[in-house]
């Protein structure tokens, strides 16, 4: 089983980055994928999720109207789409695969925004 993120980078304030999450391993079309984030200091947090097939996103208020979660189960993959970056947006991003036969998580991705 491999999650394996990708896409992160130093971006400055009011900027977008797409964050991708490559799975491998597991029935993906059948699992939740959420991204969360982890800034120093604080703890993990959820930024987004949505359901196997893709009808239904959730957001932290934090992020909604700004952040777009989406995937694409004949690549295996999930994105997150991030516009206008704020400092606050700083962390390492995970992505997450959930259903009732476990939980995986990738890597990580750093995420950095800074002018």
């Amino acid at each position: 089983v491999q999650l394996v993120e990708s896409g992160g980078g130093l971006v400055q304030p009011g900027g977008s980055l797409r964050l991708s999450c490559a799975a491998s391993g597991f029935a993906f079309s059948s699992y939740v994928m959420t991204w969360y984030r982890q800034a120093p200091g604080k703890e993990r947090e959820m930024v987004a999720d949505i359901t196997s097939a893709g009808g239904r996103t959730n957001y932290a208020d934090s992020v909604k109207g700004r952040f777009t979660i989406s995937r694409d189960n004949a690549k295996n993959t999930v994105y997150l789409q991030m516009n206008s970056l704020k400092p606050a947006d700083t962390a390492v991003y995970y992505c997450n695969a959930w259903s009732n036969g476990g939980a995986y998580w990738g890597q990580g991705t750093q995420v950095t925004v800074s002018s």
